[in-house]
């Protein structure tokens, strides 16, 4: 009788943990989207929410890239901002514009209406998904959950989308901070519910995404953003692997490690062996080459996927990922032959 691999001992999970590796793990941000034929057929059928509310679909969009592409983790397909809406925050997504929130939050009153809820109860169809994915995946590469960060979802919340300069988010914060906290702190609770439920239902490490936090400096991440994200790594304690990551944040990667992770996250505007120091060595580092890299020529590419290892130097603790997530007109092949790439070149 086969006995199911022991995911535990995966390249990636082995990576988190910064043990030693027989060659660099790669997965990516968005490796399941717009750049694959088989998700833009599925997208002819369903919305992006009807994709996420039906665990057999979210289920074959999360395993797809791993049919076609040599990865060592499985990132669940869901949105991060589901939890807004049991919240009392309903949003849908515009096309070509991306996601958009009905009623935007913008006054102390808005945020006294926002309610706290159960995951288990309000989001139980991704719960149903990682169940599925996982007794797919029956141990052959480990499974990644994920939420959103607080100040990233407030900043949606607030915004009413995505913007370029925060100006709402920031008069909000800086002009009523209880206000702020209060709302931060609803954001955190759910946030941190919904992680440990993720875990519970089976996901092997999880990733707080905090995709706007660079718009902060590092004092207004230490007293806006850092307590809220921090409750969130403390709930979910030690149960799994966690990984903390943000766009633009080179400059405040120092007090993002004060928050949690035991990995964190660097994009591509920072070289990684500078992004490493900033963080600890103490901490793994996921990362971190361009996106854009991969819509230019391969040979281009592939030596900043070189670089990017060299600055790694086969130190434990190195997650080979992108800056940030695949851009849609992504060629698949240039996803494929970095994967290879990455791990051929990076053999102990």
């Amino acid at each position: 009788m086969l006995t199911a691999p022991d995911v535990r001992e995966s390249r990636f999970l082995r990576a988190c943990r910064r043990e030693a590796v027989d060659r660099t793990p790669v997965w990516f941000m968005r490796q399941a989207g717009r750049y694959m034929a088989e998700y833009r057929a599925l997208r002819q059928n369903y919305t992006l929410l009807q994709l996420c509310h039906t665990p057999e679909l979210a289920t074959e969009v999360t395993l797809q890239p791993l049919r076609r592409i040599d990865l060592d983790a499985a990132i669940l397909f869901s949105d991060l901002l589901l939890p807004l809406e049991p919240m009392g925050i309903p949003f849908d997504f515009i096309k070509g514009e991306g996601p958009s929130i009905e009623n935007p939050i913008r006054s102390s009153d808005d945020i006294d209406r926002v309610r706290l809820t159960d995951p288990r109860d309000t989001l139980g169809f991704t719960l149903d998904a990682i169940r599925l994915v996982k007794r797919e995946l029956a141990g052959r590469v480990p499974l990644i959950g994920f939420a959103g960060a607080p100040f990233t979802l407030a900043s949606y919340a607030i915004e009413g989308g995505p913007s370029k300069d925060f100006a709402r988010t920031k008069a909000l914060m800086y002009g009523d901070p209880p206000a702020w906290h209060r709302f931060a702190d609803r954001l955190a609770t759910v946030v941190a519910d919904y992680l440990v439920a993720q875990i519970d239902a089976g996901v092997d490490a999880v990733q707080i995404f905090d995709s706007w936090v660079g718009a902060l400096n590092a004092d207004d991440y230490r007293e806006f953003a850092l307590p809220h994200t921090r409750k969130i790594f403390d709930a979910v304690g030690t149960r799994v692997p966690t990984i903390h990551f943000g766009v633009a944040t080179g400059s405040i990667l120092h007090v993002m490690r004060e928050a949690g992770g035991d990995v964190l996250g660097a994009d591509w505007r920072i070289p990684l062996d500078e992004a490493w120091e900033r963080i600890g060595t103490d901490r793994g580092i996921q990362g971190n080459l361009d996106p854009t890299l991969l819509l230019g020529p391969r040979e281009r590419m592939l030596n900043g996927a070189r670089d990017v290892l060299a600055r790694a130097g086969g130190r434990p603790g190195h997650i080979f990922n992108l800056g940030h997530g695949i851009l849609p007109s992504t060629p698949v092949d240039h996803v494929q032959a970095l994967a290879r790439f990455v791990h051929q070149h990076s053999e102990r």
